[in-house]
């Protein structure tokens, strides 16, 4: 049995990798930690809410950070919508969060099932790096961490350099690098490499179920602005890429392991995950960076979520 925690900033990608863990056999989502990001940390707790909803199933949900560590408030609610879900009326949920702070949440259940636990975080690692200040020996409790974050070779989606979950909390994601021994990275220049082009994306809407039409509801808003920017119709699915390579690492066909830190100066650099691809700083390796992928396998992990 897999047991995993999903850190999230829950927008619309965010929640189809949510139903794509609920739909793999052998897995248990032991928590939800939730994250200002996409939208803020009361939407994206609310939205976590809606998913268990939808997919009928118990799992405590502790809100987090309503902010970054040092800087402003950033979103991208262009995107995802005012609400983080598309702005698809989904009707808000009558569950209640837990009372518990997501920082200490995750410092409770690393304390309590030392090694047993994967940590997946697919928005800014604002709670990590939280978790990490109240206990500096986390990253040996958890079994391993996978994130969703970075553009390796600074092709970025938020400045010129910087991927979003990176830019929106630098200082926290230098301290994770900084701090944690190995974590998994799903770049967004990895993610590019796999798009779900027009015939994918509809048959994903057309499956029938009710997931199905969920995943079909909220996503119109971001296609809409994919169509805008790429000229064609297609789909990223960066969060649901990350949670796949986590739950089943044998899904990644190639990596390479190196030297990695969050640059926080710069107009153009400011969340640059600078890679040292050659050794140059003499550092050792810190990072797990995928670079391959079984997209049929990733496919039939998506269907088997949106069944």
């Amino acid at each position: 049995m897999k047991r995993i925690i999903i850190d999230t900033d829950a927008g619309v990608d965010d929640a189809l990798a949510i139903l794509l863990a609920f739909g793999q056999k052998d897995v248990k989502i032991e928590a939800f930690t939730t994250v200002n990001g996409n939208v803020d940390v009361d939407k994206t707790t609310a939205n976590v809410l809606k998913i268990l909803d939808l997919v009928g199933q118990d799992v405590p949900v502790y809100r987090g950070c309503p902010q970054p560590l040092v800087a402003p408030v950033f979103n991208a609610a262009s995107i995802h919508g005012v609400d983080g879900l598309g702005d698809a009326g989904i009707p808000a949920s009558k569950r209640q969060p837990e009372k518990k702070h997501a920082a200490l949440a995750l410092v409770d259940l690393a304390n309590q099932y030392p090694g047993e636990i994967s940590l997946i975080a697919i928005g800014p690692l604002t709670n990590l790096a939280a978790a990490l200040t109240l206990d500096p020996d986390l990253p040996h409790k958890f079994a391993d961490l996978t994130i969703m974050g970075g553009a390796i070779y600074a092709r970025g989606n938020t400045n010129v350099t910087a991927e979003f979950n990176i830019y929106a909390d630098a200082e926290a994601a230098r301290v994770v690098f900084e701090r944690w021994p190995k974590v998994r990275v799903l770049s967004w220049e990895t993610t590019m490499l796999y798009p779900f082009n027009g015939e994918q994306v509809a048959h994903f809407f057309n499956m029938g179920t009710a997931k199905s039409k969920f995943f079909h509801d909220i996503y119109q808003k971001t296609l809409g602005f994919l169509r805008e920017k790429f000229h064609q119709d297609l789909l990223f699915s960066a969060d649901g890429l990350a949670v796949a390579c986590a739950i089943d690492p044998s899904i990644i066909t190639r990596k390479e392991e190196h030297f990695m830190e969050v640059e926080l100066h710069g107009a153009s650099t400011r969340g640059l995950t600078a890679v040292d691809w050659f050794g140059l700083g003499g550092k050792p390796a810190n990072a797990e960076i995928i670079l391959e992928l079984d997209h049929a396998r990733y496919v039939q992990m998506i269907e088997d979520g949106l069944r």
